[in-house]
């Protein structure tokens, strides 16, 4: 049984995924880390992640980015597989984690969801196509207003997926409002919406002369993230150092 502590155990995805794990043959929750906490949970849950005195397996990290520097300095010192869900990290942290990589395993994704993960592996087969073909390539992804970061990162994801296998020519275009000018060749038009309680779409849209190729993912709760994230935290364990992703999980 893998003993699971979730960082961020309170927040939406936090009673996501304990309610998961709680009905799983395969791993247990063992800890929750939140700084906020009025005792409702069936396990200890502590308000800083040095207090925790319980034995785990793996954590998973559903949280701030405020407080990735953190998680990170101290999965390195414990040696503790992570299982990093938390997206709208700076440049600096991304550089952090794959300098923690080197110390434990570390399995991020954008996105969690199996969907997703296919999505990107369609849109990279697409783009070595119909770039040649002379179609235009944008991303729009909407989600909930409570959603901080924008893009968000699955729409960078996607937007890196194309552009992979365009040899990483393109540039990423997040406003035109500012140009007057024919829109260039080599670019990918990423735009986000923000409102209501829209749990996650994304579409990636291919036009081209006289037709339009769209794909379309649409979350309609985040319980596809959390199974992603449990179905994660099962493969992470017990794993050499090193950076994983979810095609890892899913092969």
């Amino acid at each position: 049984m893998i003993k699971v502590m979730m960082h961020g155990c309170n927040g939406a995805m936090g009673q996501v995924i304990s309610g998961i794990i709680e009905e799983s043959e395969s791993a247990v929750m063992a800890a929750g880390v939140d700084f906020k906490d009025d005792g409702h949970n069936p396990y200890p849950v502590f308000k800083n992640l040095e207090d925790c005195n319980v034995d785990v397996d793996v954590i998973i990290d559903f949280s701030s980015s405020k407080a990735t520097d953190r998680l990170l300095s101290y999965v390195a010192e414990k040696q503790i597989p992570l299982v990093l869900c938390t997206t709208g990290l700076s440049e600096e942290q991304l550089k952090k984690v794959e300098e923690t990589s080197k110390k434990t395993a570390i399995l991020r994704s954008a996105n969690m969801s199996l969907g997703v993960n296919i999505l990107l592996k369609l849109v990279n087969t697409a783009a070595k196509v119909l770039a040649d073909a002379d179609f235009d390539i944008d991303i729009v992804e909407k989600h909930h207003k409570l959603k901080v970061d924008a893009p968000s990162g699955t729409a960078l994801a996607l937007a890196d997926a194309v552009n992979e296998a365009l040899h990483n020519e393109y540039e990423y275009v997040y406003d035109r409002s500012q140009r007057r000018i024919r829109r260039p060749k080599k670019e990918i038009g990423i735009s986000a919406v923000r409102g209501g309680t829209i749990v996650g779409q994304h579409d990636v849209i291919f036009a081209g002369q006289d037709e339009v190729i769209e794909f379309h993912h649409m979350a309609y709760s985040k319980a596809i993230f959390g199974k992603g994230a449990v179905s994660a935290a099962i493969y992470l364990a017990g794993k050499p150092a090193g950076m994983y992703d979810m095609s890892d999980v899913i092969g």
